[in-house]
């Protein structure tokens, strides 16, 4: 059962739902040899980077692809039409949509944290796993990331672990939930839909077990860092809450995909969401509470630079992008 959610508890078990393949390097949707796909990978590597209190963020876009008809992904329990008329309504085609990858990283004067690693060579073909020039482009080597946190398992949040088989940050010390660890690496996912990511883990994570700090709910990563337990989009996923002389960020990673067909339709399934009922139930937990306190939260998979605000509105929330807030 979900218990009440505060700023440092967002408790809902997952449950035994039917586990959706994960964003994986391998076997992802083929880009069509198009001018526009084209033009979308090869563009210089994007970067924003903004104050909070006395900590730098920084939204790093480690890639885009247009991924086919969003019904297959979005709104799976909705029939195509009414999934095609949300989009339309909102300016958007109804046959194709754009996934974006934005892992992020908080410099807070003592440490520099990196939160999700995006696909890594594994996307390069592609056009994505573009992190490492990303944080070049900020002024970041990879041996200046003392942390690492993992927010969930999925490929595209651990692909960049490693690099020509060894660790791609290597000073790093590493954080992430422990239900997330405990459910990938167990024996108990060979033979079911989650195989194939408990192989990614098994190659990407696992080998960095003793450097790994698992922490549960409420857990801090740095002075400042907080988990809080999302779970849904995957058994063990978490959201952290950045804080920095009184100026909050939720780092709201995977509860929403899609800022449009996942706020404005929190209740509505989506395909990689692997305990579909438990995402859908923290997804309004969480945006109630970012709309209501109206704190600013960066999304993995948000339009870039991926940083904005949730406005209730109707039967969800409207997803308000970042301006010139962070600036003055």
């Amino acid at each position: 059962m979900a218990t009440d959610i505060t700023r440092r508890s967002l408790i809902q078990a997952a449950g035994a739902g039917t586990l959706a393949a994960p964003f994986i390097l391998n076997g992802t949707p083929a880009l069509a040899a198009s001018q526009t796909e084209a033009t979308m990978t090869l563009s210089p590597v994007e970067t924003r980077s903004f104050k909070l209190g006395a900590f730098r963020i920084a939204v790093i876009r480690d890639g885009m692809r247009a991924s086919g008809a969003p019904n297959e992904t979005f709104g799976t329990n909705q029939p195509a039409e009414t999934v095609g008329a949300l989009l339309a309504a909102n300016f958007l085609p109804a046959d194709n949509f754009v996934n974006s990858f934005s892992p992020t990283l908080v410099d807070t004067g003592s440490d520099v944290v990196l939160f999700d690693t995006g696909l890594g060579e594994g996307g390069r073909e592609a056009g994505m796993g573009r992190l490492a020039e990303g944080l070049k482009a900020l002024g970041y080597g990879p041996e200046q990331i003392s942390v690492v946190v993992l927010t969930h398992m999925h490929g595209d949040h651990i692909g960049g672990l490693t690099e020509a088989g060894a660790p791609a940050f290597p000073n790093a010390r590493y954080v992430t939930g422990r239900t997330e660890y405990d459910f990938w690496v167990s024996p108990d996912r060979v033979g079911t839909g989650a195989e194939q990511g408990h192989k990614g883990v098994l190659a990407k994570v696992k080998p960095l077990a003793e450097k790994i700090t698992f922490i549960e709910d409420g857990g801090e990563v740095v002075p400042g860092v907080t988990g809080i337990n999302a779970f849904g989009h995957s058994p063990g996923h978490m959201i952290f809450r950045i804080e920095s002389d009184g100026k909050p960020l939720i780092l709201t990673a995977d509860t929403a995909n899609h800022y449009v067909l996942s706020l404005q339709r929190p209740d509505w399934e989506v395909r990689f969401d692997m305990d579909k009922a438990a995402a859908a139930a923290t997804r309004k937990k969480v945006f109630d509470m970012v709309a209501t306190d109206r704190i600013a939260f960066v999304g993995y998979h948000m339009p870039f630079p991926a940083v904005g605000f949730a406005e209730k509105a109707a039967e969800g929330y409207r997803f308000v992008p970042l301006s010139y807030q962070f600036d003055l």
